[in-house]
């Protein structure tokens, strides 16, 4: 007789196997990323996040942050194991008020066991305990962490979480946050959102901010400093809260002159877009070294550099108009962009026409002329630009031209109605270039697969007779609109964000 001799440590394997119920042999581990193509390991699958509290402690002397960030989700798979995107260093992962194991993983991944697996449709309460020092961390060679003369700020595009709170960090887990801050007395903390409190004792301040709409991880910024604040409501009633870096030097007056704007602006906006989406409004100059602006939510955040030259209401409409495109409604993955930066710039056009220094068709022959066949800009798809060219310059000028020519096919009315319907069709949500279009086609009532693919899907310049069918004209010698000089210095609105 031929016996085969079993290790015990097989044989206690196969008897835990007999405990465990059959179904249970369906829990696997969320994947590491969403699935954005641009970005594989980018977000996380498994669960969605309804709610983000951050609760928080910064010293600015020293750059330290200690936090418990509480997230409320809820399971869409048979989970035994599940990420969080994040980089500072872990003391305690608690999950549904149990201890959970947990680990590092990849360049920003966060890997939480749980006691037990958790089913799918199951209400997750997750409480991550973590402490360090967000400038000394680095993914992929980069910080998305800033470091200022009195304290430290969290903005970029795509990814700025991982420094400063755990998340699944993908446009398509949108969430609301409460973020409570505790700072030196002296130092303000600005984050999302409506200020609900502030309150002093021994010597720090805590302060309370509120995002009530679902808002993406990368929106969510936190600066803390010394600023100058001031607050207002537009003529719709929105509050508004805007700060300065007390250090701004010569860039502040042209700082401040511009934001002050933002009420303005946003009930301009409102013209086109339709009602302003949230219940803030403001913005923020911190005094950092980088050159973007960013569209966090309800609050930009403005680089000192974007007022070098005197004021620059332009970047104003720019990140305002974000508060629709891209902020209310969101990107369905990196790839569509165009949604976002396209429209934008789009705006910038129309603030010009308003301001009577050049109107959007002489903005858009002016690009098409300015830039010969055999000009690389031709070569960026805006529809898809890869994630090297995310931020192209191409995405912005070529993406609003592309605007331009879908104003001209179809008209004034519908186009109008197009720009203030998809806000409103699409609210809080996620969308894609595809879903642009085929709103389009449906309020329209035309057929525009051949045009959206002209304009946006194509690594060539536009040949003369599908300009002309667009009613976009080249000029041998084009004359610069008095505005492009004012849109053009905003061109790094995003050029220096990873």
């Amino acid at each position: 007789m031929h016996r085969r001799l079993i290790p015990s440590g097989a044989l206690a394997t196969a008897s835990l196997m007999l405990a465990i119920p059959a179904s249970a042999a369906s829990y696997s581990p969320g994947a590491p990323g969403i699935g954005d193509p641009y970005y594989p390991a980018y977000g996380n699958g498994g669960y969605d996040v309804s709610h983000y509290d951050l609760r928080l402690k910064y010293q600015p002397a020293t750059d330290e942050l200690e936090g418990t960030a509480t997230l409320l989700a809820k399971t869409t798979q048979d989970l035994s194991r599940f990420n969080l995107d994040f980089l500072l260093d872990v003391s305690e992962v608690r999950v549904n008020g149990s201890r959970a194991a947990f680990a590092t993983s990849g360049e920003h991944e966060l890997e939480i066991t749980p006691r037990t697996p958790l089913a799918k449709g199951t209400a997750v309460t997750v409480v991550v305990r973590y402490s360090g020092v967000p400038s000394s961390k680095q993914a992929y060679g980069f910080t998305s962490w800033h470091r200022t003369p009195d304290g430290g700020v969290g903005a970029n595009e795509p990814e700025a979480a991982w420094w400063w709170f755990p998340s699944n960090d993908h446009p398509l887990d949108k969430a609301t946050y409460d973020v409570s801050v505790l700072v030196p007395d002296g130092s303000q903390a600005i984050s999302n959102g409506t200020l609900q409190s502030t309150s002093s004792r021994l010597g720090w301040t805590r302060w309370n901010w509120r995002s009530n709409k679902p808002q993406a991880t990368y929106l969510a910024t936190l600066a803390v400093g010394k600023f100058d604040v001031t607050t207002g409501t537009t003529e719709s009633g929105v509050p508004v809260v805007n700060a300065y870096s007390k250090d701004l030097g010569d860039n502040y007056g042209a700082a401040r002159a511009s934001i002050e704007r933002t009420g303005e602006v946003a009930d301009w906006l409102a013209e086109y877009f339709g009602p302003y989406p949230f219940n803030a409004l403001g913005g923020y100059v911190p005094n950092t070294n980088t050159g973007y602006a960013l569209e966090t939510q309800t609050r930009p955040f403005y680089s000192p550099r974007q007022f070098a030259n005197g004021t620059n209401v332009s970047v104003v409409v720019h990140e305002l108009a974000h508060q629709w495109y891209g902020d209310a409604v969101s990107v369905a993955g990196w790839k569509d962009i165009w949604v976002n930066e396209g429209f934008a710039r789009y705006a910038q056009w129309l603030w010009s026409e308003h301001e009577g220094e050049g109107t959007a068709q002489e903005l858009a022959d002016y690009v098409y002329a300015v830039h010969p066949a055999d000009d690389p800009f031709w070569t960026v798809k805006p529809g898809d630009p890869g994630p090297e060219n995310q931020f192209h310059l191409a995405v912005y000028d070529r993406g609003a031209l592309a605007l331009q020519a879908l104003r001209n096919e179809i008209g004034d009315a519908d186009f109008f109605a197009i720009l203030k319907g998809w806000p409103t069709k699409f609210a809080y949500g996620n969308a894609s270039v595809a879903d642009f279009q085929a709103y389009a086609e449906q309020v329209s009532g035309e057929s525009l697969g051949a045009l959206f693919d002209t304009w946006l899907f194509q690594a060539s310049k536009p040949a003369a007779p599908a300009a002309a069918r667009a009613s976009v004209s080249a000029s041998v010698a084009p004359v610069m609109p008095k505005s492009w000089k004012e849109i053009a210095a905003t061109n790094s609105v995003h050029h220096d964000a990873h």
